[in-house]
C-alpha cells in the first residue's frame, strides 16, 4: 500500500475537493493532480476552471478520465496526489460500457502499489432516494460497492458534510 492512501466521501458540493486540496497544501509535499473528469459541456468546463482557479499554483496536473494506472505508477514518496475524483472515473467506464469489476480492480490494484501519499475524493451517492431509471440505479449500485472497496482498502476515511471532516477511519493525516 502507498505511504498513506485517505479516502475522501462526501455529497455534491460538500467541501470534499477543498478539503482534500487543504490536506495536500499542508503535507510539505511535491503536490499531484489527477483529475478525471471529462469536459463534455459547458457546465463541466466552467466547474473545471472553478477548481483549478480554487487549487492555485503548485500543482502538476494529469488529466485522465479512464487509466490512471500509469500515471499512478509513475508518483514516488516525495509526492502527494489527489485524485478527483472516482466518481467521474466511475461514470466514464459505466457509459463506454466498459467491465466495471476489471476497471476497479486493475484501479486499486495501482493504489495499493502507488509510492506516493494518495488522497482519493469520492461522492457519497447512496443517501438519497431510489433513482426511477435504470442507468442511474446501476450507477448508484456501482458507485456504492467501490466506496466500500476504497474505504477497505484506505488508511483513513473521512466523510465531509458542509465543509466539516469526520473521520471514520484512521486518523487524518
Amino acid at each position: 500500500m502507498s505511504a498513506q492512501v485517505t479516502f475522501i466521501l462526501g455529497g455534491a458540493a460538500s467541501g470534499k475537493s477543498s478539503y482534500a486540496e487543504h490536506i495536500c497544501l499542508t503535507s510539505g509535499k511535491d503536490r499531484v493532480y489527477l483529475a478525471t473528469s471529462q469536459i463534455l459541456d459547458h457546465e463541466m468546463r466552467v466547474k473545471v476552471d472553478k477548481h483549478v482557479v480554487q487549487r492555485g499554483n503548485g500543482w502538476t496536473t494529469y488529466e485522465e478520465g479512464f487509466d490512471l494506472s500509469p500515471i499512478l505508477n509513475s508518483l514516488n514518496t516525495s509526492q502527494i496526489c489527489l485524485l478527483d475524483c472516482a466518481t467521474m472515473w466511475l461514470t466514464n467506464h459505466l457509459l463506454a460500457e466498459n467491465n466495471l469489476d476489471t476497471e476497479q480492480r486493475n484501479l486499486l490494484a495501482s493504489i495499493a502499489s502507488c509510492k506516493a501519499d494518495l488522497l482519493v475524493v469520492s461522492n457519497e451517492v447512496g443517501l438519497g432516494i431510489v433513482p426511477d431509471n435504470a442507468l442511474s440505479r446501476k450507477f448508484r449500485e456501482a458507485q456504492g460497492r467501490f466506496n466500500i472497496a476504497l474505504a477497505a482498502q484506505a488508511n483513513c476515511v473521512v466523510q465531509v458534510i458542509a465543509g466539516l471532516p469526520l473521520v471514520l477511519k484512521g486518523q487524518l493525516p
